[in-house]
């Protein structure tokens, strides 16, 4: 690597760490707690009832909103379901031994709650962009529900989740698992091979990406509706079937990854502190409970109840996590992939697919990361042009497109650990403005969950 390009990865990595650091984790993991103990745990008893709104027996046609609430939860999944749950998890057992993921958990079960509160308000506090066209999230949640003085933080949102949810990172690992498992058995294995290897899928990505988002919310919300839960069941399958095959090993990477999280040094080398921090931090990168770009995609839900959005959102986190997420923690541990000290995020979990499937786990996981990565990306490109019609204008924001399919091109050669402390860093930022919010108007929010409760 160039020393200026080290330079610049070191700055990243040291401005991720400055922001998540213990004060975050207190408003994300504490704020969180709050909305659980705030609403007396009113929403995870009303998991039914969200059910039913998923399987369509509320939708209304007439309602203000794009796109359905299955769709909705589709979308907001897209941009959680991905990456986050194949490289995310490896990365926060890499960095911070396996006792991370119980705290990726705990950030699921506390994020429930969050997710309640923070898509109920981006439904409740819809507004008009520049064209007149009704639009969610927490930049729109805080310019129509708080006084002008807390305007400052909905630009601060709008800003850090235009950078924040670029696709570099799963672009960037989306790559990776294709060079390893295309590239270097067909022989391409020099620097310069993977270097044109990398740009021409690139560049082939950037041309996926194109035709789909041209398409609008509208087609990026049919595409992740048929794409994530197709994936998703795929995906679970597979892992289903190699905890199967190692059912002995499951009880104790269980035990490993609780008493790990309470260790005074983790098996990874760290201290406690920053277990929880890693696993925080990855839980956050997962779900996005509290960060507030899945309202953006909730706030497009069609429906004039907020409370009913909101109770869809919750469901996002016990997939995305409390699933998803450890169906892979414990597929990396219960195959020892982790204790090779491969940390390349992807790689890893792709050691542990050869391990369990030598046969066909390589390929089966290329082609699930491809679906679940491609799916982000098509929610993340949705977000970038809402922040941006934000804030510049929504007139202006079609241009957007052109600047995202040449960040897709970008993220197919750039290194992990840079793109990593690029998107953590931004993702901390955009959980300031979201939590902040959330928290000043959850009385709102609870008098509305009142009212929607007696009536249904």
């Amino acid at each position: 690597m160039e020393p200026w390009a080290k330079q610049v990865e070191q700055a990243l990595n040291a401005f991720a760490g400055f922001m998540w650091g213990p004060p975050l984790v207190v408003l994300l993991v504490g704020g969180g707690l709050f909305f659980v103990v705030y609403s007396g745990a009113r929403p995870y008893r009303f998991f039914p009832h969200a059910l039913a709104v998923l399987r369509g027996r509320y939708n209304d046609p007439d309602d203000a909103g794009d796109i359905s609430h299955f769709q909705a939860l589709s979308t907001a999944l897209s941009g959680t379901l991905g990456m986050g749950n194949v490289a995310g998890v490896a990365v926060a057992i890499g960095l911070g031994g396996p006792g991370a993921v119980f705290w990726m958990w705990l950030t699921a079960v506390v994020g429930v709650a969050t997710k309640f509160f923070t898509a109920t308000l981006a439904v409740m506090y819809r507004g008009n962009d520049s064209l007149g066209r009704l639009q969610g999230g927490p930049m729109y949640v805080i310019r129509e529900g708080l006084a002008p003085r807390w305007r400052p933080l909905a630009y601060l949102f709008a800003l850090a989740a235009l950078v924040g949810t670029t696709p570099i990172f799963q672009i960037n690992q989306l790559v990776q698992i294709l060079q390893d498992t295309l590239a270097e058995p067909m022989g391409w294995a020099s620097d310069d091979s993977h270097f044109i290897f990398d740009l021409v899928t690139g560049l082939v990505l950037a041309a996926v990406v194109l035709v789909v988002i041209l398409g609008r919310v509208q087609r990026v919300g049919r595409v992740t509706s048929v794409l994530v839960p197709t994936m998703v069941v795929a995906y679970l399958l597979v892992t289903f079937w190699v905890l199967g095959t190692h059912a002995e090993q499951v009880p104790d990477a269980l035990a490993l990854i609780v008493r790990d999280a309470f260790s005074g040094t983790s098996v990874a080398g760290g201290a406690v502190g920053s277990v929880i921090i890693m696993g925080v931090r990855r839980g956050a990168f997962s779900n996005e409970a509290g960060i507030g770009t899945e309202s953006m995609a909730h706030g497009a839900a069609r429906t004039d109840e907020p409370v009913r959005e909101g109770l869809v959102a919750m469901v996002g986190p016990v997939i995305d996590t409390l699933l998803v997420c450890t169906c892979t923690a414990l597929t990396i541990l219960v195959t020892d992939a982790w204790r090779t000290g491969e940390e390349d995020g992807v790689i890893m979990t792709l050691n542990a697919f050869r391990t369990a499937l030598p046969q066909a786990g390589e390929g089966l996981l290329a082609a699930m990361v491809v679906m679940l990565g491609l799916s982000t990306v098509f929610s993340f490109w949705y977000y970038g042009a809402k922040c941006l019609g934000f804030l510049i204008g929504a007139e202006h924001q079609h241009h957007y497109i052109w600047v995202y399919c040449v960040l897709v091109v970008l993220g197919s050669v750039m290194s992990l650990d840079m793109v990593v402390g690029f998107v953590d860093g931004m993702y901390a930022m955009m959980a300031i403005p979201t939590m902040i919010s959330a928290l000043v108007l959850a009385p709102r929010v609870m008098r509305a969950a009142d009212a929607y409760f007696r009536r249904y």
